[in-house]
Formats: C-alpha cells, structure tokens, sequence
C-alpha cells in the first residue's frame, strides 16, 4: 500500500501520466491517482501535432502505425473554397484515438514502476499530506492534473486567472473510409467542423461554437459536403461534449505544489495543440524537480504556450465572420506558400519573423 512517496499526481489522464513518466525518468518515486478506471475518455479531436510527436519520444512512449493514423497536413474548407498545406519536410502528426492514447500512457507508466491508484478520490491536500478516500499519503511534490475544473487549483489558491470567451465543443466517431490524410477545418458561419482519420475505416468528427445550444447533429448542417460523406456512416461512439477556451493563470506552482495541462490553463482546441503542450510541460516540470527551481517553470510553462496562443487568438479571428473567413480561404488557395508557412510557425519549423517575413500577412498586401 502506498502511503509515502517522492512525487504525488492527482489526474491520471494524458497530462498526470506524462508528468508521471517524465518525473519516474529523473530517478522519482511517482504516485498518480484517479476516481475513474482506465480507458478515460474526453471530447477532443485525437490530433497528435509534431510537437506532441517530439515530447512522447522524449518519455518514451511510442505509438505504433497499427494503432494511429497519419496527418500529413492540413487543409481549410469552406464557402466552397478549400486551401491545402503540407507539414514541413521532417514535420509529422498522428491521429489516435484517446482511449488508445491513455491506455498506451499506462502501460509506459507500469513499465517505469509508477504507482497507479484507480478508483481513488482525492478530497484535499495540506502541506505534504494528500487525502485519499482510503487513505492519507505523503509527497515531498504535488502535481495537480485534474483538468479545466481543477479543484487542486483551487486548493493551491492559484485560481487568478485571464479567460477568453467560452466555446463548446462536441465529439463522435463515424465508420467510414477515411477521404483525407489532412487535419479538415470546416468553416461555417457559427462553428468549425474538425475531421481527422483515427485508423482505416474511423474518422473523428468534432465541432466548436460559441453557442451552448449547438450539439453535433446541428453544427453538421452548416457543413453539406461534410454531410454529404457522413450519411449512412455506423456512429461508432457516444456523443461527449466539453468546454475550451484560452485561459491563462497568473502562476503555476505555489510551494510543494505545480499544475500541469489543462489545470494549468489552456489554448482553444481549434489549434490542436493541448495534449502537445501538456506533454512538453512534463518535461520542464520534471527538470524543475530535478533542480527544485519551479520558478524556471513557470518561464517555460508560459513560452511553451505563447506559439499556439497566438495561433489560437489568429486563428478565432474567422469565427462568425463569413466574410472575413472567404477572404482568408481565397487567399491561402491563391497565394500557397503563405499558406505552407503559416502552418510551418504553427508547428515551430519557422521563427515569427522568418514567417513574416515570407508572408504570414496571408498576403492582404499581395
């Protein structure tokens, strides 16, 4: 039985169990506890970006073409327009579905000897004491990854927080012959639709907006040709909806205490970077253990997040502007070296002046 140990996770989804791996890799005794039991599902769109890719390495963790599909870039459609670009040479993404994604997370973390405690509530922390509903444990470290609603945030008193407006989202697999190795981007005038390949026969579905009232069904209207490929298709799980937004917390540790992932903040799900950046921070957080300086994480957690933020803020521009978004379509379809270095900043293969310089202004002073 567990009762003491080096470090202590409270989340056992993605973000905990790469904390989890990257701490056991420095030499920890590591500790993760969970209410759920294994596979944990979420509403998200399965992407693993080329930053992702990098950092799962890094800890080991590999993920086999049997069990992932390729993205070999991305493409915008909408207004009857589509724009196309490829992933820089050397650049790659997979797609994958979660439940596999957390189950592989797993089986990394027993091969490592972390200590996997399912099924078990935390309902507080004092000092360096975790209280368990069997138990109480001791950690010399904290490490909170309970997500948006983090209540480990709130125990830590580091809720101080900036937020964008709140978008919904909502997930489903359909059984269909994927059409494309791109990550789609669907347009519409009150959401985007997000397509990805999770194997040869499964496609991923998502959608976002700004109304609470949308659900999937409805979105799926503002997309015909998406309609059009889905009709008939077997739904191969249950609708799961979820929120995003841009959230950023003024700090991210506090004493014994650091937060990782979505508990940490979080970038609108319309860049696909969430689990890539939680799977960085591990990494900075476990060379912060190492050193005992969480003030050096705090300053690579915050420049891990300034890329896709900004993606993300650029990126929302085109919510609800139909105008705005044909225009934007137009000229990435016209001019398409912007748009192979517009994706080329997303996924850090070109520096931000590099990228303007070579046309990140999509060309409006073409």
């Amino acid at each position: 039985m567990l009762n003491s140990t080096d470090v202590f996770v409270i989340g056992g989804g993605p973000a905990g169990l790469a904390a989890a791996i990257a701490a056991r890799q420095q030499g920890f005794r590591v500790g993760v506890a969970d209410g759920a039991k294994p596979p944990i599902d979420k509403a998200c769109g399965e992407a693993l970006m080329p930053d992702a890719l990098v950092a799962l390495e890094k800890l080991g963790v590999g993920i086999a073409g049997t069990d992932a599909a390729p993205i070999r870039g991305v493409r915008f459609l909408g207004s009857g327009c589509s724009a196309d670009a490829a992933f820089p040479p050397g650049y790659r993404a997979l797609s994958v579905r979660r439940i596999i994604l957390h189950r592989i997370l797993i089986e990394r973390a027993v091969e490592l000897g972390v200590d996997l405690l399912w099924q078990k509530v935390v309902s507080g922390i004092s000092g360096n004491e975790i209280r368990l509903n069997d138990r109480t444990v001791r950690a010399d470290w904290i490490i909170g990854a309970d997500g948006v609603q983090s209540r480990v945030r709130r125990w830590g008193k580091l809720e101080s927080q900036s937020r964008s407006a709140l978008r919904y989202s909502f997930r489903r697999h359909y059984r269909v012959a994927p059409w494309t190795d791109r990550l789609e981007i669907h347009w519409g005038k009150h959401s985007q639709g997000y397509v990805t390949a999770v194997n040869g026969e499964e496609v991923c579905v998502a959608v976002a907006s700004r109304s609470p009232e949308i659900r999937l069904d409805d979105a799926l209207q503002e997309f015909p040709a998406l309609s059009a490929r889905l009709r008939g298709a077997e739904v191969t799980s249950s609708e799961r909806g979820a929120v995003t937004a841009n959230r950023k917390l003024k700090q991210v540790w506090r004493k014994n205490l650091s937060l990782i992932g979505d508990a940490s903040g979080t970038v609108d799900a319309i860049t696909g970077e969430g689990l890539g950046l939680a799977f960085s921070q591990a990494l900075t957080l476990a060379d912060s253990l190492r050193s005992g300086d969480f003030a050096a994480y705090q300053t690579a957690h915050r420049h891990l997040a300034q890329r896709p933020s900004f993606m993300a803020r650029w990126m929302l521009l085109l919510d609800g502007h139909t105008r705005m978004q044909q225009q934007t379509l137009f000229i990435l379809r016209r001019y398409p070296e912007v748009f192979r270095r517009l994706l080329a900043f997303h996924v850090g293969a070109l520096s931000p002046m590099r990228a303007a310089l070579g046309g990140l202004n999509l060309g409006w002073d073409c």
